[in-house]
């Protein structure tokens, strides 16, 4: 069953643009009304509210501390996958000289910045919904080609948050139990296909307590994948077998 927004004349669509032949499609829907909402307008030229931008300046200068040191990590040529949250913010920092290829897994390669207000599209979104833009060379695709790029390991470097990290590489980022949860999303494909796993997180939960610990009790997405872990107080290697190592300690 296709649901449609508009009906053509047979031949109208050139065989070039046919996404599913119709020997696949047994019943055609016309819906009677479409409204292209956009659930997370994100745009790079909308200063703070004043009210906000002191109460949040402590948690943003951690996030984009965190990001900045996990750009020091992009090398010329990759293509990477950046998760929801900290992780897309080290696109921000990307280093002078360095030519990245950021993929997005609900289908685009090339992914650009938040567009500027005026220029953002309901189509066009990262795997968080975030509005963002696309570069020179990008190019589009369905979800099932995105993953088929992921499992088939042409992702360099995937840098994903956290909600409980062991000290021997597990992960667990998806879901607390008896909270609501739309999805899983793409991570658990992510850290079973790509070798380069790093996780942005912050030291500690909210109430204090460590996110870096002996086991997980969380459910996991992967086990024993994650390879760094950056925080806003160091910098860890990690190693399935012989657990952390200490790289660095900021500041």
């Amino acid at each position: 069953i296709a649901e449609v927004e508009e009906l053509v004349e047979v031949g109208q669509l050139d065989p070039d643009e046919i996404h599913l032949p119709g020997i696949y499609v047994d019943r055609v829907v016309v819906g009677e009304r479409y409204d292209r909402l956009i659930e997370k307008l994100t745009v790079v030229d909308d200063p703070p509210a004043a009210s906000s931008a002191t109460a949040d300046v402590a948690v943003n200068e951690i996030r984009n501390r965190i990001a900045r040191r996990a750009a020091k990590e992009f090398k010329d040529g990759m293509y990477v996958n950046l998760g929801i949250g900290v992780p897309t913010l080290a696109s921000n920092f990307i280093p002078a000289g360095v030519s990245v290829v950021l993929q997005s897994e609900n289908g685009l390669l090339g992914m650009g910045p938040y567009p500027r207000r005026g220029q953002e599209h309901p189509d066009l979104v990262n795997a968080g919904k975030e509005t963002v833009s696309y570069l020179p060379g990008s190019s589009i695709f369905s979800s099932s080609e995105s993953f088929a790029m992921i499992r088939g390991k042409h992702i360099d470097l995937t840098v994903l948050g956290a909600l409980e990290l062991s000290s021997h590489g597990d992960l667990a980022s998806w879901i607390i139990p008896g909270k609501t949860v739309k999805g899983m999303g793409g991570a658990m494909d992510l850290v079973s296909s790509c070798d380069n796993i790093i996780v942005t997180t912050t030291h500690t939960t909210k109430k204090g307590g460590p996110k870096i610990i002996s086991e997980c009790k969380l459910p996991l997405t992967g086990k024993g994948v994650v390879k760094m872990i950056i925080t806003e107080l160091a910098v860890f290697d990690v190693d399935a077998t012989n657990g952390l190592t200490l790289l660095e300690v900021f500041e």
